[in-house]
């Protein structure tokens, strides 16, 4: 079996040594170099060639995300697997558009982050339980938003669309060619399909969407 050669990159000596001692007694890895910062980290990746970073978020200077960024731009062979003590839906997301082929919590049990190294090698995604469940709401989030306009009539968006122009129900009432009453019973409709408390909520919703360009 090839040897995995492993950087790890994290801003806390203890985190740095704790990861050290437990990855030295595993026989398939060999701990090449840490690093504390961005910085250091592509620097060590330029001078050790590793097959894996195990990468902190949150450090001095070049964050995690940058330093992932970089390395998966200019060196696309070196894995980067986020250690990170946050699983928050935006840090997540970054990682991943970062280019990070995993996603683990600093409280992962021991075998489950070598499954991860390995993972990696073979080019396989793994992520930890909470940052899936990120990625799966934010994917549920994406689609609802775009679907919700399809629970409008035609009518509806017409009314919301002069809404977003900034018109007044009088205003849309002329344009329209209805009565301000007609106007206000398609509001209260829309309002009431979005979820929405008033018109102006509704209309940066839907500029926000790029509902209407």
């Amino acid at each position: 079996m090839k040897t995995i050669k492993v950087l790890i990159v994290d801003d806390h000596l203890v985190v740095l040594r704790g990861l050290r001692f437990f990855l030295q007694t595993q026989t398939a890895i060999e701990i090449v170099g840490q690093a504390q910062n961005g910085e250091e980290a592509l620097q060590q990746v330029q001078t050790l060639n590793p097959d894996i970073v195990l990468m902190d978020l949150m450090m001095p200077g070049m964050s995690g995300i940058e330093a992932t960024r970089k390395i998966t731009e200019q060196y696309p062979k070196v894995k980067v697997i986020i250690l990170s003590s946050y699983s928050d839906r935006e840090s997540v997301l970054q990682a991943i558009k970062a280019g990070a082929i995993g996603y683990q919590l600093k409280d992962v049990r021991p075998e489950v982050l070598i499954e991860s190294i390995q993972a990696a090698m073979d080019g396989r995604k793994t992520l930890h339980p909470e940052a899936t469940h990120q990625l799966m709401s934010h994917v549920v989030k994406e689609n609802d938003e775009e679907k919700r306009i399809d629970v409008l009539t035609a009518k509806e968006r017409v009314v919301l669309q002069h809404i977003t122009l900034g018109q007044s129900n009088k205003e849309i009432a002329a344009d329209l060619h209805i009565s301000e009453k007609t106007v206000k019973t398609h509001i209260t409709h829309i309002l009431a399909k979005l979820e929405m408390q008033d018109r102006t909520q509704a209309a940066l919703f839907a500029t926000k969407n790029k509902w209407f360009g």
